[in-house]
């Protein structure tokens, strides 16, 4: 068995017991994100060298851990980086039109050559700061890994967010500190575990919403 027989099927189970029901082509692709990460995270900084060895459990398997709490509709990745969480999620769901958003050029730079490699028509790279988005579009789905507080993620997130839009914070250990600074107008609906498979960390997936612009 070569190595990338063994990364599928770890890959393949890992899908499974997250409860994803997920085409083999998708698998396919996300197989060749993970190489590209590898082969472009020297140059480009994308990961850490000390985790490149365990890029399915804590970047693949991790993104998609968020799926089930997906609403129908657009997604924004905020502070996307390599494209962690969008492009897996971009990827098991093609019909989902994902906004990848980063002010590191080099890591947009990387996105574009994988939607390229991987034919994904529904991304949508953006080299930008999310200030810079505006109102012109409202998302369904706002996820991040990267904000430093729950706080500065929905103030940074707020105009492009109506009252149904679910914004999905990836959290390490439960936020404790960070739930009690929310703003008035950030709702909490939710705190959930998440197991990701062959992952032995604490996870955590911090949804929310917010109110009205003109309530403020």
């Amino acid at each position: 068995m070569t190595n990338n027989d063994s990364e599928r099927i770890k890959l393949e189970s890992g899908i499974a017991r997250l409860g994803l029901d997920v085409s083999p082509v998708a698998i396919d692709s996300l197989l060749t994100y993970m190489e590209l990460l590898k082969e472009w995270s020297g140059t480009y900084n994308l990961v850490a060298p000390r985790e490149r060895g365990f890029l399915l459990a804590r970047h693949i398997l991790d993104s998609l851990s968020v799926a089930p709490w997906l609403v129908p509709g657009a997604l924004l990745d905020v502070g996307t980086g390599a494209g962690l969480p969008g492009l897996p999620l971009a990827i098991i769901k093609p019909e989902m039109e994902v906004s990848l958003l980063d002010s590191a050029g080099k890591k947009i730079r990387f996105i574009r050559h994988v939607g390229r490699t991987l034919k994904l028509s529904n991304i949508h790279p953006l080299n930008q700061r999310v200030e810079e988005l505006g109102q012109e579009q409202v998302f369904a789905n706002i996820t991040s890994r990267a904000f430093s507080s729950l706080k500065d993620f929905a103030k940074a997130v707020r105009p492009c967010a109506g009252e149904t839009t679910r914004l999905l914070a990836m959290k390490a250990a439960y936020p404790h500190e960070e739930l009690e600074e929310l703003p008035h107008w950030a709702n909490l609906i939710s705190v959930e575990e998440l197991k990701v498979p062959y992952l032995h960390a604490e996870r955590h997936l911090v949804i929310m919403s917010v109110s009205n612009q003109s309530n403020t």
